[in-house]
């Protein structure tokens, strides 16, 4: 049998949770015993009496989980604290944040566990059920936008009354990637006038189909500006300062910006300074998604909502998808119920990777004691 731990998370920031009911049952069906720690489903509205219904093993703790499992289904890199309790050579599935965690890392490969990083995932057509970035990126940008319509003192939709219309809100969206296209298409539900930007081409079809209106600077360097794997490419000074120029006149109209811009491996890209946020109408809203990595908006806190002296107010929610927590753990587990199924033998129910799977290979950060991705490596000397 193929023992699956699901721990808690020991960050008190961290409601979600690797494993929900329903994907327990799946997990068991393949040949594995599900152990999951007590609690560790509360804070995402799942008891241990659901996951024990399931058929799924509750323990006192962590540690007692963890104890002989070969797999194990996290939210959040395991914390150096808690790697003691980790078996050597079980298979350890989490986001593990990566870029610039070179130290965490060593110390998760001297553990000997074979970690996983869900978050490089290639983007490919057999791996869109195991892309957790995207699941979590959708519910992100819903959450975008319900967070600034309750900080906005204005109603979304125009509304005619007797007494008057209301006028529609004005959002502007900064980055349709996942997380921006599900927040214009959320505005949109709302009843806002919304428009976006992005510097990807392809970009502006989807904007467009979504009922927004495309803001760019349409030039040959902007047509092509995407990676092969559909990234953002970082933009020239020059484009960039045109861009600026052309957001900067466009923001002055708006009541509510959400920004969303990130590129892998790199801090965020500053797009909105403190001069677009002083020229917005008092009682406007910024909301950063980036700002766990630096932030889009000049004057974000992370994990504050700032009011500046123009009386604008700027969101920094922290694990925004956790606000959610419900939606995302059900997301997320199914994510890595997907991937799992990969590594396991259906015929002989008995865990089988194989280490020249491309999904393997591009989400695999340690093995056997050493950091084995070749983006993580130090160089020789």
């Amino acid at each position: 049998m193929i023992g699956i731990a699901v721990p808690k998370e020991v960050d008190p920031g961290e409601p979600r949770v690797g494993a929900t009911p329903d994907t327990v049952k799946k997990l068991i069906a393949l040949g594995a015993t599900v152990t999951v720690a007590a609690g560790a489903g509360l804070a995402s509205g799942i008891t241990d009496a659901d996951y024990r219904e399931a058929g799924a093993t509750i323990a006192a703790s962590n540690a007692e989980a963890l104890h002989g499992a070969a797999i194990v289904l996290k939210v959040r890199r395991p914390a150096a604290e808690e790697l003691g309790a980790y078996p050597a050579g079980a298979l350890v599935l989490a986001i593990m944040d990566p870029y610039g965690q070179q130290e965490a890392l060593e110390v998760v490969a001297r553990t000997g566990v074979a970690a996983f990083a869900m978050e490089l995932m290639p983007r490919i057509t057999r791996a869109q059920v195991m892309d957790v970035l995207s699941s979590q990126a959708n519910l992100a940008g819903y959450r975008a936008v319900i967070d600034a319509s309750a900080e906005f003192g204005r109603a979304f939709p125009m509304m005619m009354t007797a007494a008057g219309t209301v006028p529609a809100a004005k959002v502007f969206v900064m980055g349709a990637g996942v997380a921006g296209l599900q927040a214009i298409a959320t505005a949109r539900r709302l009843g806002a006038i919304v428009t976006a930007t992005d510097v990807r081409p392809a970009a502006k079809e989807q904007v467009a189909s979504l009922g927004a209106k495309f803001v760019a600077v349409e030039d040959e360097e902007f047509r092509q500006a995407e990676t092969a794997a559909g990234y953002a490419k970082p933009m020239s000074a020059e484009y960039q300062a045109k861009q600026a120029a052309l957001v900067a006149e466009h923001i002055k109209k708006q009541d509510v910006v959400i920004t969303t811009a990130l590129i892998p491996g790199r801090p965020a890209p500053h797009l909105v300074s403190s001069a677009m946020v002083e020229s917005l109408k008092p009682g406007s809203v910024l909301v950063d998604l980036a700002v766990e990595r630096g932030g889009n908006v000049e004057g974000a806190k992370a994990g504050e909502v700032v009011t500046t002296a123009n009386g604008v107010k700027i969101i920094g929610h922290l694990n925004v998808p956790g606000r959610l927590a419900a939606s995302a753990s059900s997301l997320y587990a199914r994510n890595l119920l997907a991937f799992v199924e990969t590594l396991v033998d259906r015929k002989e129910k008995v865990l089988a990777p194989n280490w020249d799977d491309e999904l393997v290979k591009a989400t695999l950060l340690t093995r056997d004691g050493a950091i084995v991705h070749p983006m993580f490596q130090l160089p020789v000397g």
